[in-house]
């Protein structure tokens, strides 16, 4: 794959995934105008991730059997769809209807271009570049949606944050899943990997028969539960240590931030280094920063530590997809996407709530020290992968 279209794949993904993002800002806010409850806004937010759980197994055989270019225009029509029901008809309803697809175009998405990045690679090195590189593309979308909406509920209609603002930024919106289009339009397929001829029928569970899938999808449920534990827990303890707000938030963007540039450099230490000692390394140094986070007061300390579990894992998932590419027949990694994807999703629906009550028991404090205990003990797990198994 020639680095111009890697950029025209990643520049595609960036702006179906921005469509989400802003909405996930927008909806929100119009909601809470319109005098609906935190509970309903919770609600809400919630419907972006439903359907990617749900979703995500028929998305990944529909990427197996079709390729790239019918699933992205599938779900360039559903995200442009849900985002213009809610600029004609701005109700908590259609709102929802669009979180929903929204939120399944964009895991659809993410689906159908891992797999033909993946596929469209020659070797291990150029797997780990690509991934790298692809894995840029979320972090510049939850930049550019957000920020793009925002920018036009402020001063897109005749007052801030007035209805024609909503429906100027849904409008806009609309429009970006159009781009993905266009960007993917000129993608050259790559050729179909029908099943072995005289093979069963299979399911997309028979996956989970393969020690090391299963060993890849605990090691991934591990690096994306910590992720998870700080974007929850982190405002919480900010608070139990007094920090403002604002103060929180730069915490959670120095990680963000952090997560994002690893990945520009992440090329150049992935030719060099094994998958398995990418993500062994990230694991003994987030449990090591688990440790010691409940013990910080300073926000500059807190702020430093944001920074290194930031860099440890980023690093991670563009491992996690060399590998899978790698450990999966080619006519079942689409499936194989699916499966990852609505587990990490149906784990971030769960985890926070899991989080809230053993905080509740045991203190804020304490669910750091447990996942790290538990990422301690998962290091076997990352040095048990092998990458001469097929699923």
């Amino acid at each position: 794959m020639t680095g111009r279209e890697l950029l025209r794949l990643i520049a595609a993904q960036v702006c179906l995934h921005a469509t989400m993002a802003g909405m996930r800002l927008a909806t929100p806010l119009l909601a809470l105008q319109q005098g609906h409850s935190p509970a309903a806004v919770g609600v809400l937010i919630a419907l972006f991730a439903l359907t990617q759980v749900f979703l995500a197994l028929p998305a990944g055989r529909f990427a197996d059997r079709h390729g790239l270019k019918l699933p992205m225009t599938l779900s360039a029509v559903a995200a442009s769809g849900g985002v213009l029901l809610a600029l004609v008809w701005p109700s908590f309803m259609a709102m929802c209807v669009a979180a929903l697809m929204t939120g399944g175009a964009t895991g659809a998405t993410v689906i159908a271009l891992q797999r033909h990045v993946g596929r469209s690679a020659h070797d291990t090195s150029e797997l780990k570049r690509v991934f790298s590189w692809l894995a840029i593309a979320p972090a510049a979308a939850n930049f550019l949606g957000p920020f793009a909406a925002g920018l036009l509920i402020d001063h897109a209609g005749r007052a801030p944050a007035d209805l024609l603002a909503f429906r100027v930024s849904f409008f806009a919106l609309a429009l970006l899943p159009l781009a993905s289009w266009l960007l993917v339009r000129r993608a050259q397929e790559q050729p179909p990997s029908p099943p072995p001829a005289g093979s069963a029928p299979t399911r997309a569970w028979d996956l989970l028969r393969a020690p090391m899938f299963r060993r890849l999808l605990f090691v991934n449920w591990l690096q994306s539960s910590s992720w998870d534990v700080h974007s929850f827990v982190l405002p919480v303890l900010g608070h139990e240590r007094g920090l403002s707000a604002a103060v929180i938030g730069t915490l959670l963007g120095a990680f963000a931030i952090a997560a994002a540039l690893v990945r520009v450099v992440l090329p150049v230490i992935a030719a060099r280094v094994a998958e398995r000692h990418v993500i062994f390394t990230s694991t003994v140094v987030t449990a090591a920063v688990f440790a010691v986070y409940p013990l910080l007061y300073s926000p500059w300390s807190m702020g430093a530590c944001s920074v290194v579990l930031g860099l440890a894992l980023g690093a991670v998932q563009p491992m996690v997809m060399s590998l899978l590419h790698q450990l999966t027949p080619p006519h079942r990694q689409g499936e194989a996407l699916g499966l990852r994807l609505m587990t990490i999703n149906a784990s971030s629906v769960a985890m926070p709530m899991l989080f809230g009550t053993v905080g509740a028991l045991i203190g804020i404090g304490g669910v750091f020290w447990i996942v790290g205990g538990v990422l301690a003990l998962g290091g076997r797990a990352v040095l048990g992968l092998q990458i001469d198994h097929k699923a």
